[in-house]
């Protein structure tokens, strides 16, 4: 059974930082996807940063390229989310998923366009980013 569970969401202020983990269980091969997705009161889910776990290519959506940086721990079967500089606009609910990877030539950017593709979903943790 896969598992994921996020943690390290939280208030800050604009311009701090947050650092996301998410842990993983179930998955017996490093041939998935994972990533991080947001989802904002009255939005819809976006992708903010993908990686394939066995060649560590990422992905991050424009909003978030300079401040945030995905990351995989293999020992540790752990993918985090460093959050820098901090805004406003980036308060939402932040969750961690992860997809195998049936389709070799999918790309990290495929999976963040297309939530859909992701299988497995955390609980999610929320943060909020204050003025």
């Amino acid at each position: 059974q896969v598992q994921l569970v996020e943690s390290g969401g939280g208030l800050v202020q604009a311009g701090g930082s947050l650092t996301l983990s998410c842990s993983v269980s179930g998955l017996t091969n490093d041939d998935y996807a994972m990533g991080w997705f947001r989802q904002a009161q009255g939005k819809e889910r976006e992708g903010i940063s993908c990686i394939i776990w066995r060649t560590g290519s990422t992905y991050y959506i424009d909003s978030v390229k300079g401040r945030f940086t995905i990351s995989r721990d293999n020992a540790k079967n752990t993918l985090t989310l460093q959050m820098n500089s901090l805004k406003p606009e980036d308060t939402a609910m932040y969750y961690c998923a992860a997809a195998r990877r049936l389709v070799w030539s999918l790309t990290s950017a495929y999976y963040c366009v297309n939530p859909s593709s992701l299988t497995y979903w955390g609980q999610g943790t929320q943060v909020t980013v204050s003025s």
